[in-house]
């Protein structure tokens, strides 16, 4: 037999991880319904020119591109199909690509739709995303986001509320957290204050690898990408600052006295933990210079959520973008918005057995069937059970008992009802608990009864 397979970085979902997906995607839009968020959905794929300049180098590179139809080598000369040509190549065998994540289409969509919409503008969404990524451990090529964002306002109120929720969300699932901050302007002022002001992307690119690689490689990858050893240097004592945000806030106040952007940046931090100090949240909220976020449309507050007990990098991450929409057409429309990964939350869920006992539902009572005339009596009986909220099934054939009721622990199924001539004689049942083995003769209503509140229990 020829051996099938999928493709790496993909998974197949068995009914029982589908049922603990429906659990994360439910738990995540309760509280965004919570604040007020309404739901919205684009399509899989985008225009390639909509998604390319969008997610800085690195992330053009793990864009998904689809061929275009038909024959789609046509118009490109022999000439052109060299390596020193497969960039230009590319975008002209392939005009469209698989999203790369869920905010830059949303800003396609507000400019689309933007007399459509009220500002500000509070939406949700929930879809899966595509990178060409290497797969590893809690990194897949195909993944669900869950995002939440609001624009059309430029408050820091947005930043705090995204905070409760990601608090709120986490509290729900039981996981402990740590929620860092940054905010890319202050990262444009030690750029500046360090003198390389015009190497942003590089020194933001090379830092949000810092938890991966370590200090002294970020170090080594700044130095090749053109940063002087002095400026390398002086980056350090600024990255390793210690202490609460408050005496970091102090002495970045200090460091940056020079930049006019790095001042905004630390005004904005204080302003947003001035606010998180108003509230008891559950998760530690820490500033971290060192988070970079390497997405290129960041502009404000940028945020970054780990687990505490479980090794497997961001489980929700985002932050202020000033200019997306305006890359589309539409300027002056700030927005601000974290996605949560809920393939990183399942892995971490499944690993510290956080998912509640009964989130796998299934089919409540399976009933055996014995032959034509049971057939008969139990589809008369089926409608009050599925009306009741109960899921039934019965064996769709004649079989062994044997056989039908391996069928039933093969699924957990918790009941199994026989009806035979006995209980068709008398309009009863006979319900079997499959976990205890007992057996009882009920009528129909007492057994729904039983089943009801046996799922309370």
């Amino acid at each position: 037999m020829k051996k099938v397979n999928i493709p790496k970085g993909t998974r197949d979902y068995s009914p029982d991880a589908m049922a603990r997906r429906r659990y994360i995607f439910s738990t995540i839009e309760d509280v965004f319904r919570l604040y007020g968020y309404q739901p919205i959905e684009t399509p899989a794929m985008e225009n390639l020119d909509t998604l390319l300049g969008k997610y800085g180098e690195e992330g053009d590179k793990l864009l998904f591109r689809i061929l275009n139809s038909g024959d789609f080598l046509s118009g490109v000369g022999d000439d052109q199909l060299h390596r020193e040509n497969i960039a230009r190549l590319s975008t002209q065998i392939s005009e469209k690509g698989l999203r790369y994540d869920l905010t830059v289409p949303f800003a396609r969509y507000v400019v689309q739709h933007r007399n459509e919409i009220n500002f500000p503008f509070k939406r949700y969404q929930i879809q899966p995303v595509w990178r060409a990524d290497r797969p590893q451990k809690g990194r897949y090529r195909e993944f669900y986001q869950c995002d939440v964002d609001i624009i059309g306002s430029r408050s820091l109120l947005n930043e705090f509320e995204l905070t409760e929720i990601i608090d709120k969300v986490f509290e729900r699932f039981g996981m402990n957290i740590d929620i860092r901050i940054n905010n890319r302007k202050i990262l444009a002022g030690i750029a500046e204050v360090i003198g390389e002001g015009d190497r942003l992307t590089d020194i933001t690119a090379a830092l949000d690898k810092i938890d991966r690689i370590g200090a002294d490689k970020v170090n080594e990858e700044l130095r090749s990408r053109g940063l002087s050893a002095g400026a390398v240097k002086k980056l350090q004592p600024i990255i390793q600052l210690s202490g609460d945000h408050t005496r970091k806030l102090e002495h970045l106040g200090r460091i940056l006295s020079g930049s006019e952007t790095g001042i905004r940046g630390v005004n904005e931090m204080s302003t947003l933990f001035g606010y998180l100090e108003s509230q008891d949240l559950k998760a530690s909220v820490e500033l971290d210079l060192t988070l970079a976020r390497g997405l290129d449309y960041y502009t404000g507050a940028i945020i970054e959520v780990l687990s505490t007990d479980v090794q497997i990098g961001s489980v929700c991450g985002g932050g202020r973008y000033d200019d997306l929409t305006g890359i589309f057409g539409l300027e002056d429309v700030s927005g601000v918005g974290v996605s949560f990964g809920a393939d990183r939350i399942y892995d971490v869920l499944q690993q510290l057995d956080l998912f509640p006992k009964k989130v796998i539902t299934g089919t409540r009572v399976l009933f055996i069937n014995f032959g034509t005339a049971e057939e008969k009596y139990i589809l008369s009986l089926l409608p009050a059970f599925r009306k009741a909220g109960i899921e039934t099934e019965i064996y769709p054939e004649q079989a062994k008992l044997k056989k039908q009721m391996s069928y039933a622990n093969g699924k957990g199924i918790p009941h199994v009802a026989l009806a035979g001539a006995h209980e068709i004689s008398r309009n009863i049942l006979t319900i079997k608990d499959m976990e205890t083995g007992r057996q009882q003769e009920l009528t129909t209503d007492q057994a729904i009864r039983h089943v009801l509140e046996s799922k309370d229990a």
